[in-house]
């Protein structure tokens, strides 16, 4: 080489290694290679708040961060007084984990030192994380400290507010103030995405206020729903518009849209508005077919309103929702169909199911059920026979599934369901399909007397059979006092011996249920706590966490196609070690999909199939930093320190989920595959993306 280009050599290899790493930290080592971070992250595991405390004053930044993070799992109250010091920390890292620690605790005695902060903190970042931790941890009665502090024209204290009114919106804690505020907030100029999205969504779970929320909120929603750019905030802003479409028009203050000023203000002179709720009932009608995004296109046919007046728009839009619509929107218009219509013919809704041989199997399943509720008598039996007659057609246990659920609308099938409910080697995926469809006939008011000995022998039978599907469903209908006023001896007894025979943990989530409908039906003053796996019976194999790189992609081959995640093995090592291990073990290949709900979560990787299988171990819950946006994948669970093999991946923004299960990847590749999956999509195979 000569020797004018030796200057240059470190640009080319620098320039190749970029060109090999299509992302910055991709390959780099993760912080579990420092001896002290593990032992932090063990302590967390084993839940021991005691090893984690005196690294909340070590002398270095790192270690105190980690532990303030490692307390975010925890979650011991025990752990509040040695948090709050850190809130007055020199390094923003610190206190930004210390307030995302308090709110994660949820311990009260925290809103003083938080509330003060909140006037204190002069970094951006931190001071959203402060008042997100006074949303999580106010009680009704200190509900006002979150807005004491004048935000003034602040864009980045209004979007802070806008987080905090959130958390406690989410955790019920709502008021007619709250509402005035968080519509003050949604008027503020160039206030963020995120910002507007944590505002729409404290709206959307006020409940028992819809009269206020009318008054105060409906015009921005109307604007918001129409204009905004983001999809996730439109699609929050019309679930929120559609619980106030139907409430009768009233007089309507102005509310207002200038720069935030949070002093109490007089309120206007009432103008009288427009009807406005025939103008949500029309621009939802509209959003409904004509929203670019399919999420706001679902989202408003969910809430279409369904009064006497409305309803014809509203079926209109329905209609042409199933017939040109994807999947996912075309399932949603026909779950409306099912819990709406009026009028409809069995016969018409037969017909829809039929002669639209485009739509997927759940569609149509879905609209042979609405036939099957909204048929008249004298058709019923027929619609009946017909679904009967195709069920042992079905290739697919999920599309036996659906038809089962079909028939649950007819107590008259309750003998063919019986039968499917109990066949001998029967899948576990018919055979829970069958018997919640057996449950759904029992709660019908046109079940016959003459027959509610049946079921009571149908759900003894279940407790007897030791499936852990079956053990839930008939827990929950011994446990409803509609189906059973008195509880019997024979029936305690009956849910005592099947939840002794339970092998735990990996049969938890059976155990709980069984365990809720005693509590239940014994009147406990508590719930009784469940019997939770330690660390020392599953522990973090941190040799696996050291051998995942930051960066490290997994490709999940799917039947619609491939999607990549990356994992997060920093905020979720036990999660990602666990993952991992499974992955090499091809634990995940051939299973399937078993959950899909529209613009909330794909859900697989249960070995039976149904939602109630685990591996032989349960995790404890890893509540890391982070947020669950479209593509994040968290592992499901039936509380904290129960997750397993089971994940979800999401296909929006679900803010309620924070802090409440762990996620350990993200989607980075094939999003557009998450958008097509429904119930019954099999997993071929799972591996590891050889690094670069």
């Amino acid at each position: 080489m000569p020797i004018r280009l030796l200057r240059f050599w470190p640009l080319l290899l620098l320039a190749a290694a970029c060109a090999r790493t299509p992302r910055p930290s991709a390959g780099l080592a993760n912080k579990y290679h420092d001896a002290t971070i593990r032992q932090i992250g063990t302590a967390q595991d084993e839940r021991n708040t005691a090893a984690i405390l005196p690294f909340l004053t070590d002398g270095n930044p790192t270690y105190r961060r980690e532990a303030a993070l490692a307390l975010a799992s925890v979650q011991a109250p025990a752990a509040v007084p040695g948090l709050l010091p850190l809130l007055r920390d020199a390094d923003p890292g610190v206190r930004r984990a210390a307030a995302y620690a308090l709110g994660q605790t949820g311990d009260s005695t925290a809103v003083d030192s938080l509330r003060v902060r909140v006037l204190l903190e002069k970094d951006g970042t931190v001071r959203r994380y402060v008042h997100e931790a006074l949303g999580r941890t106010v009680t009704r009665h200190s509900l006002p400290e979150l807005w004491r502090v004048e935000i003034l024209n602040d864009t980045s204290r209004a979007a802070a507010l806008a987080w905090g009114l959130s958390r406690a919106s989410l955790r019920g804690l709502v008021s007619p103030e709250s509402i005035r505020r968080t519509v003050l907030v949604l008027n503020s100029p160039k206030l963020p995405g995120r910002g507007r999205l944590a505002a729409v969504v404290a709206l959307s779970r006020t409940r028992g206020l819809d009269a206020e929320l009318k008054r105060l909120a409906e015009n921005t929603l109307l604007r918001v729903v129409q204009k905004d750019r983001s999809y996730a905030v439109r699609a929050a802003a019309a679930s929120t518009l559609g619980k106030i479409a139907n409430l009768p028009d009233m007089a309507s203050m102005p509310v207002p849209s200038t720069p935030v000023n949070m002093a109490p203000q007089a309120p206007s002179p009432a103008v009288k508005a427009p009807p406005a709720a025939r103008q949500a009932a029309a621009v939802l009608t509209r959003l409904a077919t004509k929203d670019p995004d399919y999420r706001v296109r679902l989202s408003a046919i969910r809430v279409l309103p369904f009064d006497a007046e409305n309803y014809p728009a509203s079926r209109k839009a329905v209609f042409t929702a199933l017939n040109r619509d994807q999947p996912a929107v075309a399932l949603t218009a026909a779950e409306w169909l099912l819990a709406h219509a009026k009028g409809e013919s069995g016969a018409l809704l037969a017909a829809l199911a039929d002669g639209n041989r485009q739509a997927s199997v759940r569609v149509r399943a879905a609209l042979l059920r609405a036939a099957v509720r909204h048929a008249s008598p004298a058709a019923r039996p027929s619609l009946v026979e017909t679904i009967s007659k195709r069920y042992p057609a079905a290739p697919t246990v999920y599309e036996k599934g659906f038809l089962l659920e079909a028939l649950s609308e007819d107590p008259a099938a309750f003998d063919f369901v019986r039968t499917e409910a109990f066949a001998a080697g029967q899948s576990p995926v018919v055979a829970g399909y069958a018997l919640g469809a057996l449950l759904t006939m029992r709660r019908s008011a046109d079940f016959p007397a003459g027959r509610q000995a049946d079921f009571a022998a149908a759900m003894r039978q279940a407790l007897a059979s030791g499936d852990v599907a079956q053990l839930g469903t008939a827990a929950e209908a011994l446990a409803d006092t509609k189906l059973y006023p008195q509880p019997r001896p024979a029936d305690l007894a009956a849910l005592r011996q099947a939840q002794a025979k339970l092998q735990l943990p990996r049969e938890i989530e059976a155990w709980q249920g069984l365990q809720q409908a005693l509590d239940k039906l014994e009147k406990s003053p508590k719930p009784t706590s469940s019997p939770l796996v330690t660390a020392a019976q599953h522990p973090i194999d941190w040799a696996v966490v050291q051998g995942v790189p930051l960066g490290q992609q997994v490709r999940l081959r799917t039947s619609k196609g491939i999607i990549l995640l990356e994992l997060k093995p920093e905020e979720a090592p036990g999660a990602v070690a666990s993952f991992v291990t499974l992955i090499g073990q091809h634990f995940y290949d051939n299973l399937y999909f078993h959950r899909v709900v529209p613009n909330f979560v794909a859900q697989g990787g249960d070995p039976r199939g149904d939602g109630n299988g685990s591996a032989p171990y349960n995790l404890r819950s890893e509540f890391g930093d982070l947020r669950y946006e479209e593509g994040s994948v968290g592992l499901a669970s039936a509380g904290k320190d129960t997750e397993s093999c089971q994940f979800f991946i999401t296909h929006t923004p679900t803010p309620h989920l924070d802090g409440r299960y762990p996620i350990f990847a993200q989607v980075v590749g094939g999003m557009d595959v998450v958008h097509k999956l429904d119930i019954g999509d099999q997993i071929l195979g799972v591996e590891l993306v050889a690094m670069p």
